[in-house]
């Protein structure tokens, strides 16, 4: 097993692990509105599948929200 951080939580994780995997594994909710940084770099959508999960890295998943005040 490795351990990698999600979201600021230690996490363990059987490798080999794509991107697209860990974000299935962590049942994210409407990942067409997620943005993931994979060690603080955004890692762009269209390589997800091809993104490979290391032993010590740091993953977040990024929820942007609308909205403010109409003052």
């Amino acid at each position: 097993m490795a351990k990698i951080i999600v979201n600021g939580e230690a996490q363990e994780v059987q490798l080999p692990l794509s991107l697209s995997e860990l974000i299935k594994q962590n049942d994210v909710q409407q990942p067409e509105m997620v943005s993931v940084q994979v060690n603080e770099d955004f890692a762009d959508r269209t390589e997800w599948d091809s993104i490979q999960i290391k032993e010590g890295d740091s993953v977040d998943f990024l929820y942007f929200m609308g909205g403010g005040s109409n003052d």
